[in-house]
């Protein structure tokens, strides 16, 4: 059963930077967020998932740049704006917050954009890891800065 009515169905991905627990809704990606359970229940089967899995697994082996699943983004009209522009920054690419406020077209907006980053529900699908303060020092992430630094460094390395 799953732990939030909107779900359909989670399942969990090891990565090499931790356990991924992705959920689904009837329409696409809900979640995407790190978590270490004690025991990993049993994966359910949803729509999404299973593609979600591989093209996650692709992207840690440096054999994908982009993702191509359906999102099923529930927040403010800010925030969905804010998530949009993160998913137009290229890979191996950094942008600042003022970049990112500028580009959703209000340019004091830094902090907002800071906020609505915190509330990505679908890490690295939305690559909120790709922000950065202004003289490029990663900083702030919701799995945490050493996750960020690993994800920046996978993608200047490719």
């Amino acid at each position: 059963m799953s732990e939030n009515p909107i779900e359909r169905a989670f399942c969990y991905l090891e990565t090499p930077i931790g356990t991924l627990r992705i959920a689904e809704s009837e329409k696409g990606i809900l979640s995407l967020r790190f978590d270490d359970p004690v025991q990993t229940p049993p994966t359910m089967r949803g729509l999404y998932l299973d593609d979600a899995c591989r093209q996650l697994s692709e992207y840690f082996s440096k054999k994908r740049r982009s993702f191509e699943l359906p999102l099923d983004l529930r927040g403010s009209q800010f925030q969905k704006r804010v998530w949009s522009e993160l998913q137009r920054i290229p890979y191996g690419q950094t942008r600042s917050y003022g970049e990112i406020a500028e580009n959703v077209g209000n340019p004091k907006a830094a902090r907002a954009v800071g906020l609505a980053n915190n509330r990505n529900p679908i890490l690295i699908i939305i690559p909120c890891h790709r922000v950065v303060c202004k003289d490029k020092k990663p900083v702030g992430y919701a799995g945490g800065i050493e996750r960020k630094k690993y994800l920046l460094e996978l993608e200047r390395e490719a």
